[in-house]
C-alpha cells in the first residue's frame, strides 16, 4: 500500500532545513505547534557527507547524492513530499565587516515604519563588496536619531526624527561557494528557499532570548570548521569562521598514533578527552593491527595530549575573535555556549573556560522543540538543521519578502553612496502592503536574481538563477 504523502503546499506551515556539513548532511522537517508555540519535528534524515571540505562543496555529484538520500529519509519519516529547503551556509569564505551610513529624512515628524527600515536594509544589501563575493546578511546594529544614540531596531519603529545614523554588520560569502551549493540542491531535485548563516541558525536552536540579551558567545564546533557568533543586546554583532574543528583533531590522532582514519575517529569519540591531566598513563587502549601485525597500545593520557593541543589552538582563536569584537568580558553574562558534534568531547568545556575566562556550557537543541519530537534530535550535532527549521518557520510566519531583479552577472557591483537617502517607491509604483501575504506559488514564480527575506534581526539574501546561469 502506497504512503499517502502530503506536500509542503498542502501544509504551508511545514518547513524543511538542510544542513550540508563537512561530515554529515541532515534534513529536518518541522512546523509550529499551535498549542505550545514550539517547533514540532515531523521527521529527519541523516547521511554521511561526501564532496564537502571545510563547509565548501567541491564535488557537486557526490553532494547532490548525499542530499537526495538525507531528504528521501526525512520525507519517508515525516510523510511529507519535500520540494524546497532552507540551506545553511558556512565555510572559511564567510566574512563580516562593520559599516555606517548617515542620511536625512525628508519629514522629521513622520514616524519610522518597519517598511522604511526594510528598504534601508535592501539598499545596504546592494553595497559594494569585493569581486566574487555576495552579501548574504545585512544586520542592523544600532540607530542614532537626532543625537540619541544606541537605539535598537525594534525600538526605532514609531520614533520621529530627521538626522539618522545606522551601523550595520554586513556578512558576505564567496559567490562560487553559493553557486555550488545551489547547483547541488537543484541537482537533487529541490528548490532553494534561502541561504542562512549557520551560526545564526544554530543560535536559534540552542540559545534563548535571555542569553542573547545578556551577551553570549556561541561556538559551533563542526567537522571542518568552528563557527563563532557573538551576541550583544540580542543582536548578532560579530561572526567568524575558524578553519579548525573535529576533522583536524582526528587527523592529529591519525598521525600521532600512526593508525587508520576510522580508528582515529573511533578513538576520539569513545575515549577522547581535551585534558591530559584527567587521564592516567596506566589507562591503555588496544587498537587492532593490520593483517599479520600486532595490536597497537595507546595510553589515554597520550591521546588526550594530542587532542588537547588542537583544542587549545581552536579556543585560542575563539578568544582572539572575542577580543577582536572589542567588548568587555564582563558584558558577556551568558558566557560561552558550545554546540556541534565537537562540543561532545570530554572536558572541552573546561579548556574553553580556562582559555577564554568565560563561563562555558554545552548547548543542545531541546528547548525550542516539542517533547514528542524524536529524542535523538537532542544531540548538538542537529543544532544547525533544527535551527534552520526554526528560522524558516519564523520567515514564513512574518512573510516579509522582497523580490529584486538584478543582472545575472556574478561580478557585477552595485555601489550605493552612503549619503543616499532611503529609497521610496516612485509615483505609480506599488509598495508592498504591510503584512501582505504571498502564496508559496507566487514566491516561486518570482525566484530569479536575488530574493531577500527580512526581518528576524537581519536581511537574508537568497540567490537564485535560471538553470542556464548556474
Amino acid at each position: 500500500m502506497e504512503a499517502n504523502y502530503q506536500t509542503v503546499e498542502d501544509n504551508p506551515d511545514v518547513v524543511v532545513g538542510l544542513d550540508i556539513g563537512t561530515t554529515k548532511v541532515v534534513a529536518v522537517v518541522g512546523c509550529r505547534d499551535k498549542e505550545s508555540g514550539k517547533i514540532r519535528i515531523l521527521g529527519y534524515g541523516r547521511t554521511e557527507s561526501v564532496g564537502v571540505v571545510r563547509g565548501a562543496v567541491i564535488n557537486l555529484d557526490k553532494t547532490a547524492e548525499a542530499v537526495r538520500r538525507a531528504v528521501a529519509e526525512a520525507s519517508a519519516r515525516s510523510n511529507v513530499e519535500i520540494g524546497e529547503v532552507y540551506v545553511g551556509i558556512a565555510g572559511q569564505h564567510i566574512k563580516s565587516f562593520r559599516t555606517e551610513i548617515n542620511y536625512v529624512r525628508e519629514n522629521r515628524e513622520e514616524v519610522f515604519t518597519r517598511h522604511e527600515i526594510e528598504e534601508l536594509k535592501r539598499k545596504m544589501s546592494r553595497s559594494k563588496v569585493k569581486a566574487g563575493e555576495k552579501i548574504i546578511h545585512v544586520i542592523p546594529q544600532t540607530f542614532e536619531v537626532d543625537g540619541v544614540a544606541d537605539i535598537l531596531e525594534d525600538d526605532v519603529v514609531g520614533m520621529v526624527g530627521s538626522d539618522v545614523k545606522v551601523s550595520f554588520n554586513i556578512i558576505t560569502a564567496d559567490a562560487g561557494a553559493l553557486r555550488n551549493i545551489q547547483r547541488s540542491v537543484q541537482m537533487a531535485g529541490l528548490d532553494l528557499c534561502g541561504f542562512i548563516l549557520e551560526p545564526l541558525v544554530s543560535a536559534e536552536a540552542v540559545l534563548d532570548d535571555n542569553d542573547k540579551a545578556a551577551g553570549v558567545v556561541l561556538v559551533d564546533i563542526g567537522g571542518g570548521t568552528t563557527d563563532v557568533a557573538i551576541f550583544k543586546n540580542s543582536i548578532l554583532c560579530h561572526t567568524a569562521v575558524i578553519p579548525l574543528a573535529g576533522n583536524a583533531i582526528t587527523s592529529d590522532i591519525l598521525v600521532g598514533c600512526n593508525i587508520l582514519p576510522k580508528q582515529a575517529e573511533s578513538l576520539k569519540v569513545k575515549f577522547g578527552s581535551a585534558l591530559p591531566s584527567e587521564n592516567s598513563d596506566e589507562q591503555i587502549v588496544s587498537i587492532p593491527g593490520l593483517t599479520g601485525r600486532p595490536a597497537k597500545e595507546i595510553s589515554l593520557r597520550q591521546l588526550a595530549g594530542i587532542i588537547g593541543a588542537r583544542v587549545e589552538e581552536i579556543f585560542s582563536s575563539v578568544a582572539y575573535e572575542i577580543n577582536d569584537c572589542e567588548c568587555d568580558l564582563n558584558r558577556f553574562i551568558g558566557g560561552i555556549v558550545l554546540t556541534g558534534g565537537g562540543s561532545k568531547l570530554r572536558h572541552i568545556d573546561k579548556v574553553c573556560e580556562y582559555l577564554t575566562q568565560l563561563d562555558t556550557r554545552r548547548g543542545v537543541p531541546k528547548e525550542h522543540i516539542t517533547s514528542d519530537s524524536p529524542k535523538e534530535l537532542g544531540d548538538p550535532i542537529f543544532a544547525t538543521a533544527i535551527g534552520l527549521v526554526i528560522y524558516g518557520v519564523r520567515c514564513e510566519e512574518e512573510n516579509r519578502v522582497f523580490h529584486v531583479e538584478i543582472e545575472h552577472d556574478e561580478d557585477a557591483e552595485r555601489p550605493v553612496p552612503e549619503e543616499e537617502p532611503v529609497v521610496e517607491a516612485a509615483p505609480g509604483e506599488e509598495e508592498p502592503e504591510p503584512g501582505a501575504k504571498d502564496s508559496k506559488e507566487t514566491k516561486r514564480s518570482k525566484r530569479s536574481g536575488f530574493t531577500r527575506i527580512g526581518r528576524l534581526g537581519d536581511y537574508i539574501v537568497r540567490w537564485f538563477g535560471d538553470d542556464d546561469d548556474v
